[in-house]
């Protein structure tokens, strides 16, 4: 033990295409100022190489998970979410992380919190950002999530055991509303730089959808090469702290960037067609139902955000939203969307009753990656 540090027990996790840190609750200061200074230190927060934390200087690497025992009866853990800023002394704890959901139960277990079940166990979770229920479905031996298989995701080397993940009523995440603006579209006027259809929709997190298109793209582009285009960055920035304002994420746009800057994320859509992913393997146009790229925290996501599928998933099922109108025939016909993001290939299901979703459901990958220590000076919190 460092005399003139605070310890902490941690984990590192990869969930599906993030990385997260996970603390037991029981292991830090209840929510709070003091909370979030001493994860902004562990993180390295704000700092754009994140160097003197444990921070991979990206949103897809710069997220807290922190568990614990759950009191409801439909679930074994809560499980709240934080984005930590990269550059900002900013923790945004509005919205859940689907990718990092695949992680929770493997902490869970590893931390004794439920009783594990052979060959398989499902974890519920209760994530206290959303108010929702997700459960989690691990391939399981000798007490121990299997780490080996054969399933794999793109956007992630290698392989691993498939995790089922389904969320439950999804809409309404922050909002409350599956459609926040009572609207499948809306028009947001720019003046000079242009008239913008959008569509907002709210499950799993709000999305943004915009029209790649207007926005003088073909859809295709990877993160990299938007994140050349300041115009359009600039853009996608201004229509999203428009969008904020709209759905009382925010009572003025123009705060929107600093008070709530990882909600709503926005992204853009295309039909099916044609792309190179960034390893350089082309994606064919009937692998994928629409292509998409979402973007968060004022960065486009390299790959796809899990609750960004989710509510693609639900904009694609309603009829009218940029999404719907984009997406092939055979998604139309079907519970399932194969969403085309950067690396490739996402499919995510979508069951419905009566016009409400009900369940939305994909598939990922996650491991633990370190068990440690993580030591934050004094001076960081004083």
């Amino acid at each position: 033990m460092i005399r003139d540090s605070i310890t902490l027990n941690c984990s590192i996790i990869r969930g599906g295409t993030s990385k997260g840190i996970f603390f037991l609750e029981s292991s830090i200061p209840p929510a709070g100022a003091m909370r979030d200074q001493i994860l902004l230190s562990v993180f390295g927060s704000p700092d754009l190489r994140q160097i003197d934390g444990l921070g991979g200087a990206n949103s897809l690497t710069s997220k807290v998970c922190i568990i614990g025992p759950s009191i409801r009866e439909d679930a074994d853990v809560d499980y709240t979410f934080g984005q930590v800023s990269v550059d900002k002394p900013i923790i945004d704890w509005k919205g859940n992380c689907g990718n990092l959901t695949a992680g929770v139960g493997i902490f869970a277990i590893e931390q004794n919190l439920l009783k594990v079940t052979e060959p398989t166990t499902t974890v519920r979770i209760f994530n206290t950002n959303s108010q929702k229920i997700i459960h989690a479905t691990y391939q399981v031996k000798d007490g121990k999530v299997i780490v080996d298989g054969d399933y794999s995701i793109p956007g992630v080397p290698g392989t691993g055991p498939k995790i089922k993940i389904e969320f439950f009523d999804p809409a309404g995440s922050i909002t409350g509303k599956l459609l926040p603006t009572g609207n499948v579209k809306d028009r947001i006027d720019l003046g000079e730089k242009g008239l913008y259809t959008i569509s907002i929709v709210d499950a799993g997190n709000p999305v943004v959808y915009m029209i790649a298109e207007e926005l003088g793209l073909k859809g295709t582009e990877l993160p990299v090469e938007v994140e050349g285009m300041p115009k359009v960055l600039a853009i996608i920035e201004e229509v999203r702290s428009i969008a904020a304002e709209m759905i009382g994420i925010v009572s003025d746009r123009s705060v929107a960037t600093a008070k709530s800057p990882a909600y709503p994320k926005i992204g853009f859509v295309s039909p099916p067609q044609d792309y190179i992913n960034p390893e350089g393997i082309l994606i064919e146009a009937h692998q994928v139902d629409l292509v998409s790229r979402l973007a968060s925290m004022q960065k486009m996501h390299r790959a796809y955000m899990i609750t960004g599928a989710i509510s693609t998933g639900a904009a694609a099922s309603i009829q009218g939203t940029v999404v719907h109108d984009a997406i092939s025939q055979r998604a139309k016909d079907s519970n399932t969307l194969i969403i085309g993001h950067p690396y490739g290939p996402m499919e995510v299901s979508v069951d419905k009753e009566n016009e409400t979703v009900i369940k939305e459901g994909v598939y990922r990958t996650a491991r633990k990656i370190l068990d440690g220590q993580v030591y934050i000076p004094y001076s960081r919190i004083g």
